[in-house]
């Protein structure tokens, strides 16, 4: 019995050891894929077909490789140009005439504005995503939840209620929308990015102790 509960420990630990290193690699690996494609397409065309013909291991060949390789360089290029020419006026002027014309086309423009908004709050970018980490009282009573005030709503007393958003976990880019009283909510002494980190580690990490507010 005791070799039994040694062996599940062994297997455990191995498991818990394994699963950073391959989730580093998975990630990594698909990054690469995803930022290699569009520049590998470009790059496809130009390179030499005696390449394809000649040089081959393990059905892999020496052009796939170096359209991967070189296509993540000029897809990383590529981007890094473009935003170097929006920050600029001339590069502002002609990204907002762009948006414009996105905006005009019906679907096209509550897709875009959605994913904007997203892509907006996750990378800070929009100084009303994320104000403040506070602890709300959700999905029952008892239970307190980690939450980011995305804005405040006035209602008809002029009652002031925050406009909560509750990140899952580990995925905080997925959560539910609340609208809950100021003074129902009590403010956490930690940052956006520590409530995030704490959301997204599943509150492995965090700190010894939490100054809350009421």
């Amino acid at each position: 019995m005791k070799q039994d509960k040694k062996i599940q420990q062994y297997l455990l630990t191995g498991l818990i050891s394994i699963i950073p290193i391959y989730l580093t690699y998975w990630i990594i690996k698909n990054l690469f894929l995803f930022f290699s494609g569009p520049g590998g397409i470009i790059v496809g065309l130009f390179l030499p077909d005696f390449i394809n013909q000649n040089f081959e291991f393990g059905g892999i060949t020496l052009l796939s490789i170096l359209q991967k390789i070189l296509g993540f360089i000029l897809t990383i290029a590529s981007l890094y140009f473009l935003g170097l020419i929006i920050s600029n006026v001339f590069g502002k002027k002609l990204y907002k005439l762009f948006e414009s014309l996105l905006e005009k086309i019906p679907f096209v423009s509550k897709v875009y504005k959605s994913i904007k908004q997203i892509t907006a709050s996750l990378s800070g970018t929009n100084s009303k995503a994320f104000q403040k980490v506070v602890f709300v009282e959700y999905p029952r009573k008892g239970l307190w939840t980690i939450a980011m005030v995305t804005g405040e709503t006035l209602d008809d007393k002029d009652e002031k209620y925050y406009n909560i958003f509750v990140p899952t976990t580990p995925n905080p880019t997925s959560g539910y929308l609340l609208f809950i009283k100021s003074t129902e909510t009590k403010k956490l002494n930690l940052t956006v990015e520590e409530g995030l980190k704490i959301i997204v580690s599943g509150g492995m990490i965090s700190p010894e102790k939490l100054n809350i507010n009421e």
